[in-house]
């Protein structure tokens, strides 16, 4: 049998920026084998795969969503959620608002009237914290603080944008300490130095423990960073660059609990995957 799968850039005007997602639309009430959605993540080598399908009658969403790395199944991810409506959207399977039910609850993706999709996610609790030992070499960088999330990273502030641009992690080291303190990654943040460039703050983020050494966007991320940056900045609309190498830029806003995170998609790529039958007997 076969499958569609598209790569999709998230949070891209055009393609060849932003981070690029997987996606494949599944047929039938249940999910494949486990075992084949790891395969198919580390076949396509991208930092997120998505895999949805139309959830049971009376379920309260409209599909069920679940991303993996290359090496872990992932309980929350941004661009390839982003991604994912992107492919809704232009097939006609939804318009307006979608539901997606996932390991963190339920999700929301809406299209706005300009084109571009906003994720609605819960936002995620941060408290303030020791930085681990061996942290500041391993970035190559020593930040000014450091937070604990509810998305199980570390996320450090420096006290300044070049500081989080200059970062030159080892990655070896890194992975090390995020295996040791139970972490997905580590976010890497400052504001902005000049603000009228149009944007208020910056990020980065190294998870090489779940085979991604730097993500290039990541919306999940943005759940931490619009409470911290709306706190100290005295402003609930703002604007985020994630300075990696391809760079994407994040339109952000704290809504009471839920960050907004809104963000372009462009497909780059549209095949086909050829799947043994067996492959696809999985479960609910």
């Amino acid at each position: 049998m076969t499958i569609r799968i598209r790569v999709i850039d998230a949070f891209a005007d055009r393609p060849f920026e932003g981070n690029p997602a997987a996606v494949c639309l599944l047929e039938g009430p249940d999910w494949p084998s486990e075992a084949w959605m790891r395969k198919v993540a580390m076949e396509m080598n991208l930092s997120e795969t998505a895999f949805a399908r139309r959830p049971s009658p009376r379920s309260g969403s409209d599909w069920k969503l679940r991303w993996f790395t290359p090496v872990v199944e992932d309980d929350l991810c941004g661009h390839a959620t982003l991604a994912t409506a992107h492919v809704l959207f232009a097939d006609g399977l939804a318009e307006g608002e979608i539901r997606f039910e996932t390991r963190s609850g339920i999700l929301f993706a809406r299209a706005t009237p300009e084109g571009a999709i906003t994720l609605d996610f819960p936002t995620a609790k941060i408290d303030r914290c020791a930085a681990p030992e061996g942290l500041a070499a391993a970035l190559g960088g020593q930040p000014e603080c450091a937070f604990s999330t509810g998305l199980r990273d570390l996320l450090v502030v420096f006290d300044g944008e070049r500081r989080v641009r200059e970062l030159r992690p080892d990655f070896a080291a890194l992975a090390a300490i995020t295996r040791q303190h139970a972490l997905r990654g580590v976010i890497a943040t400052a504001g902005a130095e000049h603000p009228e460039a149009g944007y208020d703050f910056v990020s980065r983020f190294f998870s090489p423990a779940d085979g991604i050494p730097e993500d290039a966007v990541t919306g999940s991320t943005h759940t931490a960073l619009v409470p911290l940056w709306s706190d100290r900045l005295g402003r609930r609309q703002l604007v985020g660059i994630q300075a990696s190498a391809r760079t994407g830029r994040l339109y952000v806003e704290l809504r009471a609990d839920r960050v907004w995170i809104t963000g372009r998609a462009v497909t780059v790529l549209d095949g086909t995957l050829l799947v043994p039958t067996e492959d696809m007997n999985g479960n609910a």
